[in-house]
C-alpha cells in the first residue's frame, strides 16, 4: 500500500505564496509521474501542473508563470511553489502519483487534500 501526504496549505491574501508538499511512502520501487490537482466548491477536480520523472512539466494554462511544480524523486516528495495567488485559485488542493510497485505494476494513488484559501 502507499500513502501521500500532503501539506503546506492553508490561507493567504490574493498576491501572497504558499508551498504545498506532497510526501509518498509504502510499498514503492519507483514513481513515474507525480501532481497536483485542485477542486473548488462545485466544480469538478481540474489539473494544476503535472511533472515526470525525469522533470518535464505541464501546466494548466490558468497558473502558469504563477505556479512552479518540482520533486525530488529521492524522497518521493513533490512540491507545489505557488506564487501571485488569487481568489479564484482557493480550492482543495490534491496530490496524484503513478506508482510503480516490485511486480511492476502501476497504481495511481491520490492524498488526502489540502486546502489553499485566498482572501481578496
Amino acid at each position: 500500500q502507499v500513502q501521500l501526504v500532503e501539506s503546506g496549505g492553508g490561507l493567504v491574501q490574493a498576491g501572497g505564496s504558499l508551498r504545498l508538499s506532497c510526501g509518498a511512502s509504502g510499498s514503492i520501487f519507483s514513481i513515474n509521474t507525480m501532481g497536483w490537482y485542485r477542486q473548488a466548491p462545485g466544480k469538478q477536480r481540474e489539473l494544476v501542473a503535472t511533472i515526470t520523472r525525469g522533470g518535464s512539466t505541464n501546466y494548466a494554462d490558468s497558473v502558469k508563470d504563477r505556479f512552479t511544480i518540482s520533486r525530488d524523486n529521492a524522497k518521493n516528495t513533490v512540491y507545489l511553489q505557488m506564487k501571485s495567488l488569487e481568489p479564484e485559485d482557493t480550492a482543495v488542493y490534491y496530490c496524484n502519483a503513478g506508482v510503480l510497485n516490485r511486480l511492476g505494476l502501476v497504481y495511481d494513488y491520490w492524498g488526502q487534500g489540502t486546502q489553499v484559501t485566498v482572501s481578496s
